[in-house]
């Protein structure tokens, strides 16, 4: 129990630190709307996540 919450804790944070940053830096940061900008913004998330669990698969695969 102790654990999940220490993992909760952490994720909260890591969520606050995140909003705070793209709160400040966000507007500073021209990026101009364009398609191309809004496909990398929606699909970067799932493909670094694709990657992650595609390593961590063939890591299990090897042990």
């Amino acid at each position: 129990m102790e654990n999940q919450l220490g993992l909760v804790l952490k994720l909260l944070l890591l969520s606050a630190v995140l909003s705070l940053l793209i709160q400040q830096v966000g507007p500073i940061l021209a990026i101009p709307a364009t398609a191309t900008n809004a496909l990398i913004i929606v699909l970067l998330p799932n493909a670094i996540l694709a990657i992650a669990l595609l390593w961590r698969l063939q890591t299990q695969k090897q042990n």
